[in-house]
Order: structure tokens, then C-alpha cells, then sequence
């Protein structure tokens, strides 16, 4: 078993034994298809495909778990040089062959149940469905159990082997492509679809009880397993609900922590502030600032201006999986400045005396210019002068010294 998926999945192949040659056909292409890459590909070819399929199909961002199993063991296998020259030239079965046994284990046991090397293997396993379930941030905060109704196939009555194939799932086909030249090419049966066996298939309507429990993540799957279409000579695969949590107006979750953003006049920042805030299970709390306590613009953390931030200890989110022990609730605060000329000669005369600042009256010569202040934006910061919209020739920041000017002549 390679990345927790049986060997099986990828198709059969045999080997007698470490030294022998193959008996019958083997399947040497099964790996390269699940990656989407030629049986050339370089190694670099592989981890990107790797990289770019495991993002696509990785269960928490609601792809199938047993594709994303299917990627992980075709790219440990193709990945190892040793692994990938085992399976180009005895399949499956040779790569399994040529690897160590885990803990003394017989990895066919190990993979097949305890079955042992010749014991019987079990069925294949259906597809699974995957359905997205919305959920606002108020259920998942508080938990919910939801009825949804589903459907899927059943078999109907008796399961034959399927005539067409003789239980094969695939036909030879035998194809002349010049004087004393034919081609066989294996295809997969179309009345069976490769199972091997047909039967007569209705839809049934079924009704789950979904249980959202407290604390669920974004992606997260909740399976009801077995309870897939019923494919002939397959076990039945999962249904999968994949929880969607839409965005909520107040609060902004990570992990299990919440944050809130509030607003502050210049007033409530200076002299303190209360505020009532209704939480996600309906709770009202009143957050209020200590005494004396001053809300600042900005805050330093670590050598680094950030917003100014408070928090509020075990207001989070539940904690998945332990809803007794919840995360952290953060403020973000905002202060709100007057706009310009919001105040009177009178009103800034007396603000003056209450918020003393030796370094605001500035002592000037008469002959000193004195210069006037406009709006400004930092994004343009650089781009002054006749030729702001263009690049300097010269940057005093750059690091590769001077770079060469070419004179354009006229």
C-alpha cells in the first residue's frame, strides 16, 4: 500500500517472483495516468503534476479522498527512481515485490486484510458523491443536525457477469495498420462500463440527518459511508457533505479564534468607551474600557506598527472536536479623527490647555520660509518630478550598483 490505497485501484499486474519476468500482461500505465503525464516524464514533470492534482483533489478543499489517495501513492511510487524502473517493468506487483515488508509484516496482508499473498481480494469500492452543505457561522458556532434528502442507485434483483466482455471489463480489440501489421488494443467494455457485471439499477430517495458539530472547518467532510450508488461487483462508495461557511457580517473567524472590528471617535478612544455586542449564540456582552485606559491608533508589535487590538479570553469558536474549550475573542479598534475644521478657535483654545504639547508652538526666524501641506497618497511616493512616471536611471536602494544609460541621439 502506497499513500494508504490498495494496490488494486491502479490495476493488477504479476511477477513471479524478484528475478522472474512478468506472467501475463501487466499494467504499466495506470500511474502515469492517474499524475495526467507521459511514461517519459522527468522528475520534475512529476512533482509538478503531483503539486498541482493534490491541491485540486485534497479532501479539505472538497475533492475525493480516494482520488487524492489514488495521487499520493502514484507519485511516491513514480518519485523513487528504484520504485518507478520496478513498476515500468513488472507493474504493481513488482513494486511491491522489490519493497521492504513493514515491521516484518507480509505487505499483502498488510494491504488485502490479512488475506496473504494468494488470498482473496475484496471488492473495488464505488465512487463517492461529495454534496456542498452551507452553514452560517451562527451553526457552526452552536452546532446543527439538518434532514436532506438524497439520491441514489440500487440494484434491483440479480447481478450477471456481463456477456459482451465475459467479465473482463474490457474487449481486445484487433486492428490491421499495414501489409502484415495489426495493433491489439485493450478498450473498456461499454455494456458494463469495465465492471464485468450488469444489473437492472433504479433511484432511491434516502434522507440523511447531517450532524454540523461545533467548531467545524471550512471544507470539512462529513461522510456517511456505504451509503453511495450501487455499482454491480463494487462495494458501494460514501456520500460525502462538504460544510461551506458563509462569510458573517460581524465577526471574522481563524482557527477558533474571532475577530471583530470597532470603531472609536477621538472622544471614546481619550475617555473610554462601552459597547454591546451580540454573540453568535445570542448572547449580549457589554465590552467596556478600563479607567484611565487610552485606545491608540496604532500599536507596536515587535518592532512593527499594527492596528491597536485587544482580546477577550474563551469568547471564540468552539474548539472541533472539544467544544468545552473555546479559542479567543479579538477587537480591532479604529479611532475615527475629527474631519478638518471640526472645532472652533474656542474649542481648540481649550483643548490646547487640556492636552498640553511643549513641541507644538515651533520658534521661527523671520526670515524662515514657511510652507503649506496637501493631501497626499504613499502610493506615489517616488513618482515626483518631470519624469515621475518613469524609472530613475540611478537608484540609490538598488544593490547592483549603477546601471548603464544609453543616450538616445536626436
Amino acid at each position: 500500500m502506497f499513500g494508504g490505497i490498495p494496490f488494486e485501484h491502479f490495476g493488477a499486474g504479476g511477477m513471479p517472483g524478484m528475478g522472474g519476468a512478468p506472467s501475463g500482461d501487466v499494467d504499466t500505465e495506470k500511474l502515469y495516468e492517474t499524475l495526467e503525464i507521459s511514461k517519459d516524464a522527468s522528475e520534475k514533470d512529476i512533482k509538478k503534476a503531483y503539486r498541482r492534482l493534490s491541491r485540486v483533489h485534497h479532501p479539505d478543499k472538497g475533492g475525493d479522498e480516494h482520488k487524492f489517495k489514488e495521487i499520493a501513492a502514484a507519485y511516491e511510487i513514480l518519485s523513487d527512481p528504484e520504485k518507478r524502473k520496478m513498476y515500468d517493468q513488472y507493474g504493481l506487483e513488482g513494486v511491491e515485490n522489490g519493497s521492504p515488508s513493514a515491521g516484518g509484516e507480509d505487505l499483502f496482508s498488510m494491504f488485502f486484510g490479512g488475506g496473504g499473498r494468494r488470498g482473496p481480494r475484496g471488492p473495488k469500492k464505488g465512487p463517492s458523491i461529495n454534496h456542498p452543505i452551507k452553514c452560517s457561522l451562527d451553526d457552526i458556532y452552536n452546532g446543527k443536525t439538518v434532514k436532506l434528502a438524497v439520491n441514489r442507485k440500487v440494484i434491483v434483483g440479480e447481478v450477471k457477469t456481463c456477456s459482451a466482455c465475459d467479465g473482463q471489463g474490457a474487449k481486445m480489440e484487433v486492428r490491421q495498420i499495414g501489409p502484415g501489421m495489426i495493433q491489439q488494443m485493450q478498450r473498456t467494455c461499454p455494456d458494463c462500463k469495465g465492471q464485468g457485471n450488469t444489473a437492472e439499477q433504479n433511484s432511491e430517495r434516502k434522507i440523511l440527518e447531517v450532524h454540523i458539530e461545533k467548531g467545524a472547518r471550512d471544507g470539512q467532510k462529513i461522510s456517511f459511508k456505504g451509503m453511495g450508488d450501487e455499482i454491480p461487483g463494487m462495494e458501494p462508495g460514501d456520500i460525502n457533505f462538504i460544510v461551506q461557511v458563509r462569510d458573517h457580517d460581524v465577526f471574522k473567524r481563524q482557527g477558533a479564534d474571532l475577530l471583530v472590528q470597532k470603531e472609536l471617535s477621538l472622544n471614546q478612544a481619550l475617555c473610554g468607551f462601552a459597547f454591546k455586542l451580540t454573540h453568535l449564540d445570542g448572547r449580549q456582552i457589554v465590552i467596556r474600557s478600563k479607567p484611565g485606559e487610552i485606545i491608540k491608533p496604532e500599536s507596536t508589535v515587535r518592532n512593527k506598527a499594527m492596528p491597536y487590538c485587544k482580546l477577550i479570553q474563551n469568547e471564540g469558536m468552539p474548539s472541533i472536536g472539544n467544544p468545552f474549550v473555546k479559542g479567543n475573542l479579538y477587537i480591532l479598534f479604529r479611532v475615527t479623527f475629527p474631519e478638518d475644521g471640526a472645532f472652533t478657535p474656542e474649542q481648540l483654545k481649550v483643548l490646547k490647555e487640556i492636552l498640553p504639547d511643549p513641541d507644538m508652538e515651533c520658534d521661527y526666524e523671520d526670515d524662515v520660509e514657511e510652507v503649506n501641506m496637501d493631501s497626499a497618497d504613499l502610493r506615489q511616493f517616488g513618482k515626483g518630478g518631470a519624469h515621475g512616471s518613469g524609472e530613475s536611471a540611478y537608484d540609490s536602494d538598488s544593490d547592483d550598483g549603477p546601471q548603464q544609460v544609453q543616450c538616445q541621439q536626436s
